[in-house]
């Protein structure tokens, strides 16, 4: 009896010290590898500000935080674009196309086929210089003149050899008044400036209307070493955003791309389109599930971002600051204010809304990742 008490005795022995290893064992690993999360912890965001020598400044938000940090990029044409005046549209420019149709009163005419009263000249291509050549009519001055004017002068020139002579002149297309329309548009090519397509809207009407819900469509025009955007219902919503074109623009219609990422203990992590409607960090949240009740810390919403010297001199109220700044704002939504406050901060592209784990989450994971071992070697 004696010796079966122990033999007991040592088993448990054993056992209290297997699992004192492993309890040694676990929290080596947890000191060594460290416990699974999804992101740094507000901590370790913090150790990275400039005040502890890091790259990053570290502001919460309120109220003057707000209003200094609101400032979102707008689309839109600059003064250039907006005051440039509308092409003389009918003129014709070196590198038109132009096509003529003569009719002669006359069964035999000049220039008409046997039983024909009508001749067609097409692709008559104006040169460097601003001519044309017209049969029977010789070199004409193209340049300078509207399709009207152009069409006197080839009648004057006709007349005196075939009675009565009919001259229509149409632009075809050419290098001289035209704009490269691309992207998201129902019929992409190269237009040709005339009376009815001078302005952009009305461009755009030209080659068939946008192939993309209106809503998310963003209207770019190039011009030279120069280029503006606006959204298209802007265009159609403000006459000034209808700027006038040039020979040479290329206008690009394209969706809107902007979008700003969701990480940390939120419903989900993706990156997420913004449209072309404003959207507050309190929206940003729910677009992804809101946060994670089982894994969120609500002191912990980082809105991570680049700002421009202008914003982050506001910002931080300090006129030595050049260059664009990494700037992590904190919203604590525990405080009374803190969820108005949220609601009030406007998010931009390219931001990254993140959300650090609750530190008792942790202390949960820490717990479990020593208690299962010692269960473990107790059920041994």
């Amino acid at each position: 009896m004696g010796r079966d008490q122990s033999a007991i005795s040592q088993r448990r022995s054993f056992v209290a010290q297997a699992g004192r290893i492993a309890v040694l064992g676990a929290l080596l690993l947890v000191s060594a590898c460290g416990l699974p999360r999804s992101g740094p912890t507000k901590g370790q965001i913090v150790s990275g500000s400039v005040e502890k020598g890091g790259s990053t400044h570290i502001v919460h938000v309120d109220d003057r935080v707000n209003r200094a940090a609101n400032y979102s990029p707008a689309y839109g044409f600059s003064a250039d674009f907006r005051n440039a005046g509308e092409v003389g549209a009918d003129e014709v420019r070196p590198g038109d196309v132009l096509g003529l149709s003569i009719w002669e009163n006359v069964d035999d005419g000049l220039l008409a086929s046997m039983g024909q009263s009508s001749t067609q000249l097409q692709q008559l291509q104006v040169d460097s210089q601003g001519y044309i050549f017209v049969p029977y009519a010789g070199r004409v001055r193209a340049a300078g003149n509207s399709p009207d004017e152009l069409r006197r002068i080839i009648t004057q020139k006709l007349e005196t050899q075939t009675p009565d002579p009919q001259v229509m002149v149409t632009r075809v297309a050419g290098d001289g008044a035209t704009v490269s329309v691309m992207g998201k548009v129902n019929a992409q090519g190269v237009f040709p400036i005339e009376r009815p397509t001078r302005n952009l809207s009305a461009m755009l009407s030209k080659a068939g209307g946008v192939s993309i819900e209106p809503e998310i469509a963003v209207v770019t025009v190039k011009r030279g070493s120069s280029s503006g955007k606006v959204w298209l219902r802007d265009l159609y919503s403000n006459s000034r955003n209808d700027i006038a074109l040039r020979p040479g623009d290329v206008i690009l219609v394209e969706e809107d791309e902007r979008s700003f990422t969701a990480l940390g203990a939120l419903g989900g992590q993706t990156k997420v389109p913004l449209g072309n409607e404003q959207i507050n960090a309190i929206e940003a949240v729910a677009m992804v599930g809101g946060l994670n009740t089982t894994l969120a810390d609500p002191k912990g919403l980082f809105i991570l971002r680049d700002e421009p010297q202008s914003v982050a001199r506001a910002v931080l109220g300090r006129n030595d600051i050049y260059g664009n700044q990494r700037f992590a704002y904190v919203l604590d939504l525990t405080r009374p204010d803190g969820m108005f406050l949220a609601r009030d901060f406007v998010i931009r592209d390219s931001d990254t809304v993140y959300v650090t784990e609750a530190p008792f989450v942790q202390w949960q994971k820490t717990l479990n990742s020593i208690l299962t071992p010692v269960t473990q070697v107790g059920a041994a």
